[in-house]
């Protein structure tokens, strides 16, 4: 399947190398890492997230960082919708 960023998701993903970046370089190359190779094994298993409460959105944790990528399966891609930190306010109408 291919696997495409919806541009809040790619703006998500920026902001949050942006963010670690500052604070530690390394730590911003290992997340931003593990949240990339989590998205791409999508490709190959689109089902591996949890489904949410909202039909047809599927959540995966960017373990061991505490990062949650929303997506959902459209036919032959997925697309990644969000990706949010864990200690912030649940994204609406999804858990």
């Amino acid at each position: 399947m291919r696997v495409w960023y919806t541009p809040r998701a790619l703006a998500d993903r920026e902001e949050i190398f942006s963010y670690l970046d500052q604070r530690n370089q390394r730590a911003a190359r290992d997340v931003i890492g593990v949240i990339k190779r989590q998205i791409d094994g999508l490709a190959d298993q689109p089902h591996k997230g949890r489904p949410t409460d909202r039909g047809g959105i599927y959540t995966l944790w960017a373990r061991p960082y505490p990062y949650r990528i929303y997506y959902r399966i459209d036919q032959h891609e997925v697309v990644i919708l969000h990706i949010r930190h864990t200690s912030r306010r649940p994204w609406p109408g999804i858990s």
